[in-house]
Formats: C-alpha cells, structure tokens, sequence
C-alpha cells in the first residue's frame, strides 16, 4: 500500500493514509475507460430530438401536375422530401441512447481512474471536510489551501447541503458523495478531493 497526506481544510498536514493498491495501484485499462466513458455520455443524452417524415407535415395532398406530357419530373406529393417545406428523409424520432455495461467493466475502468490519479499525485485527501456557512469565498480559500485550484471533483462521504452550495457557484468545480462519484467525473476534474471518510467509503465500495 502507498501512503499520501492528509492534509485539514487549512492546508497543513495532519498524518498519513494508506491508499489500498487493489483501488488505487492497478494499470490503467484506458480501452475500459473509454467505453465506460461512452456508456456515460449516452446515458445523459435526452434523445428528445423529432422530425416530421412526409406522412406527419400538413398538405400535399394533391398531386401538382398530371403524370405525363409536362416535361416535369412526375410527383405525387408536394410534401415529398425534395420540396420545400416536405418531410424530412428518415426523420429523427425520440429514441433513448442509453444501454447497460457489464459491472466487471464499469469496476475496472473506476479503479482505472482512481489508480491514473494517484500516480500523476492529482489525489489530496482532507480528514475533514465541514463548512459552518454557506459561504463561497471560504470554499474558494479551502481549494487554494490544499492546492486544488482550478477543475476539481470534492468527495463527501454523505450528502452535505452546506458544502454543495458553497461550491456550485465556483467555475470547475464539482462536488459528489463517494457512492456516486463516476469515471467520467474523475477524468474531467484535475484533483480529486476526498474527504478521509469518502475514502474509506470508496474503498470499501470498489474493493
């Protein structure tokens, strides 16, 4: 097992973590990551988009011109998709994107990520994470203290109003409970911030 600081809201380290080498040492599988990664971006898609097919839009009922002797190309409709104001060829219609991966695979590609983190040193552990007021500008000087500036994902054990509401107004940064942190939030925040008992949470999760 590997040891990293743990650090309190002020900055200054407060001891040591063992990191468990099942999570937090594997190689990387980034061919597994991108696939968890896939599955995550079309689970969020709405699939709200719709078109109307020839069959939907109004009109066109009549046939514009006689089949034959014009010197027209023959036409049935006004509303077939070469015309103007026509329906749309293979119209989108609301669909849901999303489809389920195998949980070894979803597993594998957490522990990736973790594991990514801790070797490039992008993972600061707090022993504890507590605000006494909604108050952004103390959060702001919190993430400045441990030198977490910038894109970063703030790890609670359990859901904490105060924290959350502290953070939600600060550019980058995202804040989630250890039962639900996903890859794709991971990869896209340069520090992981965990609270000592989201770790452990964490590890007793992805063990």
């Amino acid at each position: 097992m590997s040891a990293i600081k743990v650090l309190n809201m002020a900055g200054a380290e407060v001891g040591t973590v063992e990191l468990n080498d099942s999570i937090f040492g594997v190689e990387p599988n980034t061919a597994v990551v991108h696939e968890v990664v896939k599955n995550h971006l079309a689970n969020c898609r709405q699939g709200t988009q719709s078109a109307l097919t020839r069959a939907e839009v109004s009109g066109g009922g009549k046939k514009p011109w006689r089949q034959k002797g014009t010197g027209h190309a023959r036409q049935g409709s006004t509303r077939a998709p070469q015309w103007t104001h026509g329906g749309i060829v293979f119209a989108p219609k609301p669909r849901s994107y999303s489809y389920v991966l195998n949980k070894k695979v979803k597993r594998l590609a957490m522990k990736s990520a973790l594991s990514a983190k801790a070797a490039a040193g992008e993972i600061i552990v707090i022993d504890s994470i507590k605000m006494d007021s909604i108050k952004t500008k103390d959060f702001r000087a919190f993430l400045t203290a441990v030198k977490a500036d910038g894109k970063s994902l703030v790890v609670t054990p359990a859901k904490d109003e105060i924290v959350i509401k502290s953070a939600r107004n600060i550019p980058g940064v995202e804040t989630s409970m250890a039962n639900l942190i996903n890859v794709y939030d991971i990869l896209k925040a340069k520090y992981l911030v965990l609270d000592k008992e989201a770790l452990a949470v964490i590890e007793e999760v992805f063990a």
